[in-house]
């Protein structure tokens, strides 16, 4: 009898190990999507100090003012290009796509949905994309980025890029 007990604490014990070896598992693979997706952000610095004017007069006869103006037309130009980037950044493809697939979904699936670390979107119904966009949010398929983007996304939110990657086959044909 105590041997049979003995067996049975030794099963449950090894049990309960393997159940923490796959939850650890599990928080490591999130840990590494976390880090595929920070290394997918682009980050752009903008030097905003003081930069040193080039002209043909002499700086000794240049007023304040002069110099303040000729800071901020610099900075302006700066400012210009800084959003000539930003615009450009998810529309570098065939097509322009929204605000909000370039934040939650171009690092993953690409600027066009053609599939970069997550799946190819291209050729997917809208209908389709919205079921899956409800399960993963729902849990009912297991995938923790696309839990964690989803999961403070309303209903229309979902709907509207559910529509918006639908419509991807079409644009690219139109292209």
């Amino acid at each position: 009898m105590k041997h049979i007990l003995a067996a049975i604490v030794t099963v449950l014990a090894l049990g309960a190990m393997f159940m923490v070896y796959q939850s650890d598992r599990e928080v490591n693979k999130l840990e590494e999507i976390q880090k595929m997706i920070a290394k997918t952000q682009i980050k752009v610095k903008l030097d905003t100090g003081t930069q040193p004017v080039t002209q043909e007069a002499p700086v000794e006869k240049m007023s304040n003012a002069d110099i303040e103006k000729e800071q901020a037309k610099k900075k302006k130009e700066l400012d210009e290009k800084l959003q000539a980037l930003k615009n450009k950044a998810g529309n570098v493809a065939a097509f322009s796509v929204s605000p909000l697939y370039k934040q939650k979904c171009s690092s993953c699936h690409g600027v066009n949905g053609e599939g970069i670390i997550g799946p190819k979107l291209v050729g997917l119904s809208a209908e389709t994309v919205h079921q899956d966009l409800t399960d993963f949010k729902s849990g009912k398929r297991k995938n923790y980025v696309m839990y964690g983007l989803l999961s403070k996304m309303n209903e229309s939110q979902m709907q509207a890029l559910a529509d918006e990657i639908g419509s991807f086959e079409q644009k690219l044909k139109e292209q």
